[in-house]
């Protein structure tokens, strides 16, 4: 048997079609499947003191929620769409490797997330970040993250500055509670993080 095949890691999506993570096609999943992928995808390795674990999902739009609530102008399709998919590749891959393990894991994971990440970019046509906006989006992504530790998993904010190493401050108010309603900062099921990240997946890319 030869040996010489270039390597594959085929996984099944919801809709039933295929995607290769060591090759990815930018059509090879629907819009639908990436949401439900991400909404299955939890941070803080699953841990919660809530009923449910937090979805990439739900932080993908509590970031997005932060910048729109920062932004002297409102931001363009393409800038939301660039919040709201900025950890699109954790979808595919499922799971969300925090910074330390990347470290750890290597270039050959990076490769495999960057590859993935490449085809969302094409797929959505996302704008690249200016030294600015991505300066912007860290800061909202790490203080969604030092909420998010307190907030959803239980880490004391002590221990988000000591043991985390996450210097930016801890929401009080959840900026996605006034939009959708519910408990603050309460981790949403599955199918209700999936079908608000759809929503404003559809709505955005119309607007484009």
């Amino acid at each position: 048997m030869s040996t010489d095949r270039a390597p594959r890691a085929w996984i099944r999506l919801p809709s039933g079609a295929a995607l290769d993570l060591i090759n990815p096609s930018p059509q090879a999943w629907t819009d639908e499947d990436l949401a439900k992928r991400l909404a299955r995808t939890f941070r803080w390795g699953g841990e919660s003191t809530w009923d449910w674990p937090l979805s990439v999902a739900q932080h993908s739009l509590m970031v997005l929620a932060l910048r729109r609530q920062w932004a002297d102008v409102p931001l363009t399709a393409g800038e939301q769409l660039a919040e709201l998919l900025h950890d699109a590749e954790e979808g595919f891959l499922g799971f969300d490797c925090i910074s330390p393990l990347k470290r750890v894991l290597g270039q050959p994971f990076s490769d495999v997330a960057n590859r993935l990440m490449h085809a969302v970019s094409l797929r959505y046509a996302l704008p690249d970040w200016t030294p600015e906006t991505h300066r912007i989006h860290k800061r909202a992504d790490s203080i969604a993250a030092a909420s998010e530790a307190v907030h959803c998993t239980g880490w004391s904010r002590e221990e988000v500055r000591d043991v985390l190493e996450i210097e930016f401050p801890v929401l009080d108010v959840d900026p996605l509670q006034s939009i959708h309603g519910g408990a603050a900062w309460a981790p949403w099921p599955s199918d209700v993080a999936a079908a608000r990240f759809l929503d404003e997946l559809d709505r955005l890319t119309r607007e484009r």
